[in-house]
C-alpha cells in the first residue's frame, strides 16, 4: 500500500507514553551538563540582584517588580518574574533548580509541538500526503527541535526563560484551539487556549502575533477562508485580541525597556532593519549548520544597504513569496507567516538597541526550518527518513552537550564570545569582569582597555578599569577612570561609590563623602553605599547621621558583613558596647576570615572587661592576618595588663620586626624589659 492509501489509525496511549518518555530521555541527555552552569550576564540583575524575588507575598511585588533598571529582562514580564520567585522560594540562588525548571519548560514546549504537529498533519489539507506518517514525522520534528544546539541560549541561559515560557504559551494557545475543534463541547479547550495566550502576553512581547497566527491557522487548516474562520469563532478571536490590552499595559510600564528598545533609542529604524537582514539570514544558516554559536553579538549595526544587499534580496524574496503563498498555497503561506511573524517584534525595524542580534530569538521560529526539513525528508525518502532524523538527533545532542560546556563559567563563556566576536566591546568588558572576579587583575585591565578602544563613550568599561586599577594600587588612574565614567553617565551610582572609596584612601574625606551621598541619593537601596556613607560620616564626627545610614545598610542587606562591621564601629564610638558586640559577632559569622572584625571585637570585649575572650579574638585576627599590627599591639597590651610580661614582650618584638619604625611599640618594649629586670 502507498503512504496515501494506508489507513490512518490513532496512536495508542502506550505509543504516546513511549514517545513522551523518549523526548524526556533525549532532552535530559542533551542538557545533563547544564545544571551546574552559573548565573551569567543578565541573570545577575534579573535574579541575584532582584529583591522582588525574595517574597511571594504580597504578590504585587513579584508581579510588578520595582526594578531600578527598567531594561532588566524580567521587567514588564510578570509571569517570568513569578516563576523565578518560585525558584528562589524553593532553593534560593542554588542554580540547578533554575536549570531544572528551564529544561522542564523546554520539554513541555517540545511535547506540545509534538501534539500540534501530529494533529495538524492529520488535517484534510495534509492527510493525503502525511496522514500515514503523522506520528513519526511529528516525533522527529519535536526531538530535532528540542535537541538543536541553537536552542542552548534559551535553555541554558536562565533568564531566557522569558523566551521559552512565552514559546510554551504560544504553542499551548495553538494546541488548545486545535483540540477545541476536535472536541465537543469545546469550551474547556478554548479556555485553555485563551489562558495560555493571556499568560504568554505576561512573558514576552513576541506573543503579540499569537492571536493572528491562530486565526491564520484556522483559515489554512480548518475553515478554508478568513470569513468562515471569523464566523465560526469570532467571540474566541475577540477574546484573544483582548489579551493585547495586557501586553500594551506591560510594555508601556517599561518605558521602552528602560530606553533600550523602541523608536527613541540611538539606533535608527533603518539601520536596525538593515542589521536584521543579515541577522535573520545568519539565523537560518545556524539552523542548518549551528556553528559558530555566539552568546552575545553586541550592539553593532549595519550602516548601508551595500553591506547586506544579498541578504536583503533573499529576505525580500521570501517575504513576497509568503504573501503570494498566503493566497495561492496557504500551507506554505502559513509556514512563512509563522517564521516572519515570530521574528517581527524583535527582528524587523523596531530597534532593540541593547542587543541587535540574539540566537534565542529563533526559539519558536526554528520550528519552521525543522518542519520543512523533516517533512521534506519524508517526502523524499519515505519511512527511511526516520533513520536520517535519528542520526541528526544524535549529532545535535553531541553539539548541544559541547555548547553547554562553554557555559561552565563566566570566564569560559566570555572567552568563547571574544574569540568569535573580537570586535564586541561588551564581550571584552564582561570577560574583564569575569577575569577580575577570578583574581586576574592585570588581564582584566587589558580587556577593559580593549573595550574602551572599541567603544570609548560607554561608561561601564571605564568604571571597571577603575576597579582593576584600584586593585593594582594605581589609585590616581582609577580615580580618572571613575570620573570619566561619571562624565559619560552622571547618574552612575556604582561609580560614585567606588570613586568615594578611592578618594577616601587618598585622604580626601570631604570629596569621598560627597560621592557617597550622590550614590545613596541615586540609589537609596544601595546597601554598600549606605554603609560607606556611614563610615565616612563617622570619620567626620557626625555620629547620629552615621548611625542612621549604618542601620539602613543592615536593613537593606542583613547578610552584608561590611555593613554589620561599620554599624558595630558606629555603636562602639557611641559607647553602646553590647550592641556593637552583637554587630561584630554577626559580621564575623557572615565572614569568618574578617580580621578587622576580630580585632574590633577584641577591643569591645576589653571595654566590657572580658579579657580572656578579648585575647582569643586578637589571636584569631593574627591567625587570619599575621602581619596585622593593631591586634598584635592590642594583644600585647592586654597580656601586659594581666602580668604575662614574657608573652607581651614576644609580641612587641614580632611587631618591631614587622614594623621597625614603630616608636610607641619600641618604647613599650623597653618599658617591659626594664620591668622584667631584677
Amino acid at each position: 500500500m502507498s503512504a496515501a492509501s494506508q489507513p490512518t489509525l490513532p496512536p495508542s496511549r502506550r505509543s504516546l507514553l513511549f514517545a513522551a518518555l523518549g523526548l524526556l530521555f533525549a532532552t535530559l541527555v542533551a542538557y545533563h551538563n547544564s545544571f551546574g552552569v552559573p548565573f551569567v550576564f543578565d541573570d545577575v540583575p534579573a535574579i541575584v540582584d532582584n529583591a522582588s524575588l525574595r517574597h511571594l507575598w504580597p504578590p504585587g511585588g513579584v508581579l510588578e517588580p520595582r526594578l531600578e533598571d527598567a531594561g532588566v529582562t524580567v521587567s514588564g514580564r510578570p509571569l517570568v518574574n513569578l516563576s523565578l520567585a518560585f525558584n528562589y522560594a524553593l532553593g534560593g540562588e542554588t542554580v540547578w533548580g533554575y536549570h531544572v525548571v528551564n529544561l522542564l519548560i523546554h520539554l513541555l514546549a517540545g511535547l506540545t509541538l509534538f501534539g500540534v504537529m501530529r494533529r495538524t498533519l492529520l488535517r484534510p489539507v495534509l492527510r493525503e500526503r502525511f496522514g500515514a506518517v503523522a506520528f513519526p514525522v511529528a516525533l522527529a520534528v519535536a526531538v530535532i527541535w528540542l535537541l538543536h544546539p541553537l536552542q542552548t541560549e534559551t535553555v541554558t541561559y536562565v533568564v531566557q526563560r522569558a523566551e521559552s515560557l512565552m514559546g510554551l504559551c504560544y504553542l499551548l494557545t495553538l494546541y488548545g484551539f486545535i483540540r477545541a475543534t476536535e472536541a465537543a463541547p469545546s469550551g474547556r479547550w478554548l479556555g485553555l487556549s485563551f489562558a495560555a495566550c493571556l499568560a504568554g502576553m505576561a512573558c514576552k512581547e513576541v506573543m503579540v502575533s499569537a492571536p493572528l497566527m491562530i486565526f491564520l491557522y484556522d483559515r489554512t487548516f480548518l475553515a478554508g477562508s478568513f470569513r468562515d474562520a471569523w464566523r465560526r469563532h469570532r467571540w474566541y478571536y475577540a477574546g484573544l485580541a483582548a489579551t493585547w490590552l495586557l501586553l500594551a499595559w506591560l510594555v508601556a510600564g517599561t518605558a521602552g525597556r528602560g530606553g533600550t528598545a523602541g523608536f527613541g533609542t540611538e539606533v535608527s529604524p533603518w539601520s536596525y532593519a538593515l542589521t536584521q537582514c543579515g541577522a535573520i539570514v545568519h539565523y537560518l544558516w545556524l539552523a542548518v549548520w549551528p556553528h559558530p554559536l555566539v552568546f552575545d553579538y553586541g550592539t553593532a549595526v549595519v550602516g548601508s544597504v551595500g553591506e547586506v544587499w544579498p541578504q536583503a534580496l533573499l529576505l525580500g524574496g521570501l517575504g513576497v513569496g509568503t504573501v503570494v503563498a498566503l493566497w495561492r498555497w496557504p500551507v506554505w503561506g502559513f509556514i512563512g507567516a509563522w517564521f516572519f511573524g515570530i521574528l517581527a517584534p524583535s527582528s524587523s525595524f523596531v530597534p532593540v538597541a541593547s542587543q541587535t542580534m540574539a540566537e534565542h530569538r529563533m526559539y519558536l521560529a526554528l520550528v519552521v526550518v525543522v518542519v520543512v526539513a523533516v517533512c521534506g525528508l519524508y517526502v523524499w525518502l519515505g519511512r527511511r527518513a526516520g533513520a536520517v532524523c535519528a542520526v541528526l538527533a544524535l549529532i545535535w545532542t553531541g553539539l548541544t552537550i559541547q555548547r553547554n560546556e562553554d557555559y561552565r563559567s563566566d570566564v569560559a563563556l566570555w572567552t568563547d564570545t571574544v574569540a568569535k566576536r573580537p570586535a564586541n566591546a561588551r564581550a571584552h568588558n564582561n570577560l574583564g569582569k569575569a577575569v577580575l572576579a577570578a583574581g586576574g587583575v592585570a588581564d582584566a585591565a587589558a580587556h577593559f582597555e580593549r573595550a574602551i578602544q572599541l567603544q570609548p563613550t560607554v561608561p561601564e568599561p571605564h568604571y571597571n578599569r577603575g576597579l582593576a586599577l584600584a586593585q593594582l594600587g594605581r589609585r590616581a588612574e582609577a580615580i580618572g577612570e571613575y570620573e570619566t565614567a561619571l562624565r559619560l553617565q552622571p547618574r552612575y551610582a556604582d561609580a560614585h561609590n567606588n570613586l568615594g572609596n578611592a578618594l577616601l584612601l587618598e585622604s580626601r574625606l570631604p570629596d569621598a563623602l560627597a560621592h557617597y551621598e550622590q550614590a545613596v541619593a541615586l540609589r537609596p537601596g544601595f546597601a554598600e553605599a549606605q554603609s560607606n556613607l556611614a563610615n565616612a560620616l563617622l570619620e567626620t564626627g557626625r555620629g547620629p547621621e552615621a548611625l542612621t545610614h549604618a542601620n539602613e545598610a543592615v536593613r537593606l542587606d542583613p547578610a552584608y558583613a561590611e555593613a554589620r562591621y561599620n554599624l558595630g564601629n558606629v555603636l562602639a564610638q557611641a559607647g553602646d558596647l553590647p550592641a556593637a558586640l552583637t554587630e561584630y559577632e554577626a559580621a564575623l559569622r557572615l565572614k569568618p576570615d574578617y580580621a578587622d572584625v576580630a580585632n574590633n571585637l577584641g577591643n569591645v570585649l576589653v571595654g566590657l572587661e572580658r579579657l580572656p575572650e578579648a585575647i582569643a579574638r586578637y589571636e584569631l585576627a593574627l591567625r587570619l592576618q599575621p602581619d596585622f599590627a593593631d591586634p598584635r599591639r592590642n594583644l600585647a597590651q592586654v597580656l601586659a595588663h594581666l602580668g604575662r610580661l614574657d608573652e607581651a614582650r614576644a609580641h612587641y618584638e614580632i611587631l618591631l620586626r614587622l614594623h621597625p619604625d614603630d616608636q610607641p611599640a619600641r618604647a613599650e618594649l623597653d618599658r617591659l624589659r626594664a620591668a622584667g629586670r631584677p
